[in-house]
């Protein structure tokens, strides 16, 4: 019999369903048993017959019991579970073996931070730019401005290929600052680079397909190829960046960072440029060009971007992570009006659309000179940490034992040593010396090249020269 216990906070209708519910799935109340009517056992339980009602409609709804209009409600055929099915039940699927997936994610994780995940006195990372307290009072001003000024409409499932004020936002600041003059059509917005990469390979290629990307190059890019079952072969860089002549000839898209090459740092030269873009019309194949931090120009203005002269052949890459802060989570993709359609296909089936409430706050951000301000801040920022750490590694020595490249452009510098040298070595002595640099080996793919990732978007003038010290004092 059910019975109500009165100290129990659960509403009344709940306890008796519970115990109800018990009684069948413990083979109390049998299969096929008729259940009391509900005024009899209102009257039994000693609460209302409206109470035991909203049991039994409970119990219908949940499949509990059948009903019938001669035969009444009765259990329904239930079969009891033994205690050995529900120990299995308790662990549930074993998930697939994915070594390929968990293989990709320990390197992606050992390039952004090292192996030792350890606090340091002074972190000379590469990926990360500058924040200051500016930044986020002006961002938190455009969140509210975007949040006051919403109506119900913009909580609605939105355009795949991303909010159009904010396109638009970004289609007038490639054209002035770029140089690369397009529609809010070919303009589609993911949440980063890898995302990018992922819809391009979902979208543009098959499984199987050839990609040449740089060695050393972004690790991010050909792991996710990778996992996308892509054939993925490295292409050595040098001097003047990526070797053309050595694309592998059945290659269906090419990856290039041609404004400053991650992790070498050298600019693409002129005539590799023209190369590269001679064979991508000549064979038919893709260039993504990633051009992840070439606002950062110490030398000059930016250069010409690939997409500028091959836009058809070309897919180019900005995002928001580094021009202002890698939680935002924005970014571009700029293409064809036939290709970014196709990406938007596979957004609009995979990931919809992004969060509304952060492009409403980035579009805010843009149009009210925030973005524009910002980044005349912190190149002011970034050159002077810029010239401290160039002044510090000559003034060290380090500069004469080692190669300096990458300086021109962008957020960090290559520090390369001797194929020889032990570089994990001297990596874990920094740390140990409190020290974070980053070796060169996580960006290669079959590169021997060696040597140290160093950036300084991250580091005041005063520890990048307490830092280069301390280091050159270890390997010196």
């Amino acid at each position: 019999m059910m019975k109500v216990i009165r100290n129990d906070k659960r509403p009344i209708w709940q306890q008796l369903l519970d115990q109800a519910i018990h009684n069948i799935t413990s083979g109390v109340w049998a299969p096929g048993e008729l259940l009391i009517p509900s005024r009899e056992l209102a009257h039994l339980v000693g609460v209302s017959r409206s109470t035991i009602q909203i049991v039994y409609e409970e119990l219908l709804s949940r499949g509990y019991t059948v009903t019938s209009r001669r035969g009444g409600t009765r259990v329904s055929k239930w079969n009891q579970v033994a205690e050995s099915t529900k120990e299995i039940i308790a662990y549930g699927p074993i998930p697939p073996s994915l070594p390929l997936l968990n293989s990709a994610v320990d390197q992606l994780h050992d390039w952004f931070r090292g192996k030792e995940h350890r606090e340091v006195d002074i972190d000379f990372s590469p990926h990360e730019p500058y924040l200051d307290g500016q930044f986020q009072k002006n961002w938190r001003q455009s969140f509210l401005h975007a949040s006051a000024a919403m109506d119900l409409s913009s909580w609605a499932y939105g355009n795949p290929y991303g909010l159009t004020p904010l396109r638009e936002q970004i289609q007038r600041y490639l054209s002035l600052e770029r140089g690369i003059h397009i529609q809010t059509d070919q303009i589609l917005l993911t949440s980063g680079a890898q995302h990018s990469i992922d819809l391009i390979a979902q979208s543009l290629l098959s499984d199987g397909d050839t990609v040449s990307v740089e060695d050393p190059g972004f690790p991010a890019a050909w792991m996710a190829m990778k996992y996308r079952r892509m054939n993925v072969v490295p292409v050595p860089v040098d001097a003047n960046g990526l070797a053309v002549e050595r694309i592998h000839p059945q290659s269906k898209l090419i990856f290039v960072t041609p404004s400053h090459q991650c992790a070498v740092g050298v600019v693409m030269s002129e005539p590799r440029r023209q190369q590269l873009l001679h064979k991508a019309v000549q064979e038919q194949f893709w260039i993504i060009e990633d051009d992840y931090d070439s606002e950062f120009r110490y030398r000059g203005e930016p250069l010409p971007t690939l997409f500028s002269q091959a836009s058809n052949n070309t897919l180019y890459l900005m995002s928001f992570s580094k021009m202002i802060a890698p939680g935002i989570r924005i970014s571009a993709i700029v293409g064809s009006v036939e290709a970014i359609g196709q990406l938007a296909r596979i957004q609009e089936l995979t990931y919809r659309h992004l969060p509304i409430m952060d492009q409403l706050t980035l579009t805010h951000f843009i149009k009210n000179g925030h973005f524009m301000r910002h980044m005349r801040r912190v190149r002011n920022v970034y050159r002077r940490r810029h010239e401290a750490m160039t002044k510090a590694i000559m003034a060290s020595g380090l500069g004469e034992r080692f190669t300096l490249s990458g300086i021109e452009t962008g957020l960090h510098m290559l520090l390369e040593a001797e194929e020889s040298y032990d570089e994990e070595t001297v990596t874990k002595l920094a740390l140990q010396q409190g020290i974070r640099v980053y070796p060169l080996g996580p960006y290669c793919l079959k590169s021997k090249r060696k040597g140290w990732v160093l950036g300084f978007a991250k580091v005041d003038e005063a520890s990048i020269g307490q830092g280069i010290h301390r280091l050159a004092e270890l390997i010196l």
